[in-house]
């Protein structure tokens, strides 16, 4: 047996890294645990913390390819995040300048959702718990 316990971390590469560590820390509320300059590779690698538990690598490197469509591209389609309130979370990131699609109702589950992006167009989701 393997033995997964949990997602440990999931990894996003970045196109404007201070833009981004901005939006996931100031406009997202994650914590930045810390970050190192790593110069061979002309790259910054910050650990970001939601409710004190470690949950993203943020990096970034010179000229990333741009995804290529979202969110039917091959490989990671969107990342969810849960929220208790997700009128309040609307409300809170559209008073940041996000745009957010209107809230939906999941067919299968009836629980509320909506789609916002990240500054390189990251699909991310809101899901009403």
């Amino acid at each position: 047996m393997l033995g997964i316990k949990q997602v440990h971390h999931i990894a996003i590469i970045a196109s404007q890294y201070e833009v981004s560590k901005s939006f996931y820390c100031d406009v997202l509320g994650f914590t930045l645990m810390g970050e190192v300059y790593r110069e061979a590779r002309d790259s910054w690698k910050g650990d970001l913390a939601l409710n004190g538990q470690y949950t993203i690598e943020l990096f970034s490197f010179p000229f990333p390819p741009a995804r290529p469509t979202q969110p039917e591209a091959c490989g990671l389609r969107h990342l969810a995040f849960s929220v208790a309130d997700i009128d309040a979370a609307k409300a809170h990131l559209e008073a940041k300048g996000v745009i957010c699609e209107t809230i939906r109702i999941d067919p299968v589950t009836d629980k509320r959702y909506t789609f916002f992006s990240d500054p390189d167009g990251l699909p991310l989701e809101l899901y009403q718990a």
